[in-house]
């Protein structure tokens, strides 16, 4: 377990909590173990650059181990066989015509997945410690928002587990037929590092509900708070084998799981060029389904008539298009906000932005660092115009100033790749309607998009037209576990969220059988 000790120190006037570290093993069928190979890595503190702990360092030796775990519980395991909520069972004994009855509840796949949640609350202030000095997240929001988010996400699902239903069919000839909703097996998952407990239960909570035993392989820069829900899902009741946690690097953990042949169905999330690999190697292997979400480059196209205070806003979430009339006071606007962004310690309540772009954009180590100041030397180069930021800022860690750009044609690199840094400011003008849905269509990306306009009609002709899966307007980031997100093109495909996510870890069989001296079909 990694746990605050309850202590903490003052650093600059705000607390800082100290952090112990005790779960730094790989979690296999219910316990901790060390790598087969005994290799360990480092996890960093974006914050300093500091090694915080030594983790075990799974590799396809382990993943094996866990895959087998994972295939023995759900084969020969209680979870899948589980109702999804509470069994009611009635024992008769006839003893001259009196009948005793006697109901026993049994503690079912819902009821454990809620004991979880539960778990996951009473430790928020624990995990959000960890995703901070493991992935650079704004401590308040991880205690206020991410941890509260992934247990209300897993409550969702627990409340699915026994909303599983098939169909009954009528057939043309003298037949009857039904569909079953099955479990599909061993599920693999790779997680990764933006978004480490979020992305976590959006994966893990509708494979769990569904009936399906799983490994996850967690991002390695960010392996801390992935193994304490393991620890928390043990204590909550859920069987060995059914949830396996084994941290390791991508070309050798990562890898493995993609290719293994006993794992039925593989969720990843990650760029757009290692969806390419992981798919590659699912259908080279077993021909697994896939589900994947990739990269995005989501444009906010702000229309003239839109409030510009609130736009402004808004687009600090993401790259942004906008309209030409309002331009100037946009620029004006996002450059002052920008500058009065406070970089500093995730830990310290004043500051806006931590080791980190935005809400989703970790500095988590030093290769997305170089690799975001790099993409702002292109920008110049191609001929954008820095209007502010783009340099490192403090003596250590990993910050990097809130970077604006405008003047960006179409065909820029900026424009086009995903950079995943505070190059949150992407601007570019159009003149008509038509030419602002052409150029958020110009992506190879379709994860998202975001309309700011009082129109109404603008709002729903643009919303059908922006090839994307989730379209916000008038607000961004309105994520929700009833609302599915997953994006088109080389966004990737497959649903997070909602119940479009629990059908991914679900299969349909249909029943078929003759029907005899029926009086109708």
């Amino acid at each position: 377990m990694a746990a605050a000790n309850g202590s903490s120190e003052k650093h600059e006037g705000f607390e800082v909590p100290k952090v112990e570290v005790k779960f730094t093993k790989l979690f296999i069928n219910g316990h901790f173990v060390d790598a087969l190979s005994g290799k360990t890595f480092e996890t960093r503190d974006p914050r300093t650059g500091e090694v915080i702990a030594r983790i075990a360092e799974g590799d396809k030796a382990d993943i094996d181990l866990a895959v087998k775990a994972a295939r023995e519980a759900f084969d020969n395991g209680p979870w899948p066989r589980m109702t999804g909520y509470i069994r009611p069972t009635i024992y008769c004994i006839h003893i001259e015509f009196i009948f005793v009855s006697r109901q026993r509840v049994e503690q079912e796949r819902g009821r454990i997945l809620h004991r979880f949640a539960d778990l996951i609350d009473q430790h928020i202030e624990e995990l959000a410690i960890l995703d901070t000095v493991d992935a650079g997240k704004l401590f308040m929001v991880g205690k206020l928002r991410d941890i509260p988010g992934a247990a209300h996400l897993l409550r969702y699902y627990a409340g699915a587990a026994d909303k599983i239903h098939g169909a009954t069919l009528k057939m043309s000839q003298r037949m009857q037929a039904y569909t079953l909703k099955e479990p599909v097996g061993v599920v693999g998952h790779i997680v990764p590092w933006n978004y480490p407990s979020t992305m976590y239960f959006f994966k893990v909570s509708p494979a769990l509900a569904a009936g399906c035993t799983v490994v996850v392989k967690p991002a390695e820069q960010t392996p801390l708070s992935a193994l304490f829900y393991a620890h928390l899902a043990k204590a909550a009741g859920v069987p060995d084998g059914v949830l396996n946690v084994v941290p390791g690097f991508g070309p050798t953990a990562g890898a493995a799981v993609a290719s293994h042949m006993d794992i039925d169905k593989l969720s990843f999330t990650g760029s757009t060029e290692v969806g390419r690999l992981v798919m590659e190697a699912a259908a080279k292997s077993n021909l697994k389904p896939v589900s994947l979400e990739l990269g995005g480059k989501s444009p906010v196209i702000v229309f003239d008539d839109a409030d510009v205070d609130m736009a402004v806003n808004l687009v600090n979430f993401a790259t942004y298009t906008n309209k030409e009339g309002i331009y100037d006071a946009f620029v004006k606007k996002a450059a002052e906000l920008a500058k009065k962004s406070v970089v500093g310690d995730p830990f310290n309540p004043r500051v806006n932005q931590g080791p980190q772009a935005r809400t989703s954009q970790c500095h988590v180590d030093k290769d997305q660092y170089e690799k975001v100041l790099k993409y702002i030397d292109i920008g110049q180069r191609e001929g954008a115009t820095l209007v502010t930021g783009g340099k490192p800022c403090g003596d250590k860690g990993y910050y990097i100033e809130p970077t604006i750009f405008t003047d960006v044609k179409d065909d820029m690199t900026i424009a086009q790749d995903e950079i995943f840094g505070p190059v949150m400011s992407l601007i570019i003008k159009f003149k008509t309607v038509e030419e602002a849905i052409q150029k958020a269509n110009n992506t190879r990306y379709g994860l998202a998009a975001g309309i700011v306009t009082k129109n109404i009609d603008i709002a729903n002709m643009v919303s059908r037209s922006i090839r994307a899966g989730v379209i916000w307007i008038n607000c961004y980031f309105a994520f929700d576990p009833d609302a599915p997100f997953g994006g088109y093109k080389m966004s990737g495909f497959g649903k997070d969220m909602g119940m479009d996510a629990l059908e991914k870890y679900l299969q349909t069989k249909t029943v078929a059988t003759p029907l005899y001296n029926t009086p109708w079909l």
